[in-house]
C-alpha cells in the first residue's frame, strides 16, 4: 500500500532523491521478493516492466505501472562483477520489478526515467550477503545507485491491522533499535551474528528475506561511511518503514 502513499513516507523518499549530490546514472537493485540459490539471475531485458507480486489489495494498486527501462549493458558489467566474488550469475530477459523495487523507486524517481537493473538476492549468510554488497560497490564510484528493499523489522503475522496510526508494540521497538546501534557503531560482526546474539531476531524477522537487503547495502558501503536515516517510522504496529543510506 506504500506505492499510493503520498504522506510524510512519500515526501521521504522524494527529497533524499532531490538531495543526492549527483543524479543516478542508474540503479542497482536487489529486494526481498527476488531471493533464490545460485545462480543469480540478472535482468537483461531493455524494457523489463513491473511484477504486479500480490493478490487480495485494491485495484488502484493493479493500475500503477513504473515504466524504468533495464540496461543491458550495466547488466554485463554486473554479471561480470558477480563472477569476479565467485557468485554465479545468469541473464533473466524476461524478469520484470517486483514491488519491493517499483514501490518505493515511483516515490523517489516518480518519472521512471533512470534505468534500473535487478539482482537476486541470494539464500547465503550476512558475511557472504556483505561480500556481495562489496562486490557491486565498484558501481557507485560511476554514479551507480546501489538499492535494496527490505525491513529491519517485517512479521507479517504479527501485525495489528486495528493499530493506532503512530502505534507501535514494543518488542518491534527494540529489535529496531538494536540493529540501529550496531549500524551506527559499525558493528558489522554483530550485525552478521543478529540470530545468535539478538532475542528478539527470530520474531523481527521469522524469515530473513526481508532482512538480508540491509547486509548487500552494508558490503557496499564504504568503511566509516556516514549512515542517514531517510526515513523513521512503523506500520500496523510493527512493520519497520526505516530507510537508510550511506554516503
Amino acid at each position: 500500500m506504500l506505492a499510493l502513499d503520498r504522506g510524510p513516507y512519500s515526501a521521504a523518499m522524494h527529497a533524499f532523491a532531490k538531495g543526492l549530490p549527483a543524479r543516478p546514472k542508474a540503479i542497482l537493485a536487489v529486494s526481498a521478493h527476488w531471493q533464490a540459490h545460485l545462480p543469480l539471475g540478472i535482468t537483461t531485458g531493455e524494457s523489463p516492466g513491473i511484477i504486479h507480486d500480490f493478490g487480495g489489495f485494491p485495484e488502484a494498486l493493479y493500475r500503477l505501472d513504473y515504466p524504468a527501462s533495464g540496461d543491458p549493458s550495466l547488466a554485463g558489467e554486473v554479471a561480470d562483477l558477480l563472477a569476479r566474488a565467485d557468485f554465479t550469475p545468469v541473464a533473466d530477459p524476461h524478469r520484470g520489478f517486483d514491488h519491493g523495487i517499483w514501490t518505493v523507486l515511483r516515490h523517489a524517481f516518480p518519472n521512471a526515467d533512470i534505468p534500473v537493473v535487478q539482482v537476486t538476492l541470494p539464500r547465503v549468510d550476512p558475511a557472504r550477503l556483505a561480500a556481495l554488497g562489496q562486490a557491486l560497490a565498484p558501481l557507485r564510484d560511476r554514479n551507480v545507485l546501489v538499492f535494496g528493499s527490505g525491513g529491519l523489522v517485517h512479521n507479517l503475522r504479527r501485525v495489528d491491522w486495528d493499530a493506532e496510526d503512530g502505534a507501535v508494540d514494543p518488542w518491534a521497538l527494540e529489535a529496531e533499535a538494536w540493529f540501529m546501534e550496531r549500524l551506527e557503531g559499525g558493528r558489522r560482526e554483530e550485525l552478521f551474528r543478529h540470530r545468535e546474539l539478538l532475542a528478539l531476531s527470530s520474531l523481527a524477522a521469522p524469515t530473513t528475506e526481508h532482512l538480508d537487503p540491509l547486509f548487500v547495502a552494508l558490503g557496499a558501503a564504504a568503511p566509516g561511511e556516514a549512515l542517514t536515516t531517510v526515513f523513521e517510522g512503523f506500520q500496523l504496529g510493527s512493520l519497520s518503514l526505516r530507510s537508510l543510506a550511506w554516503g
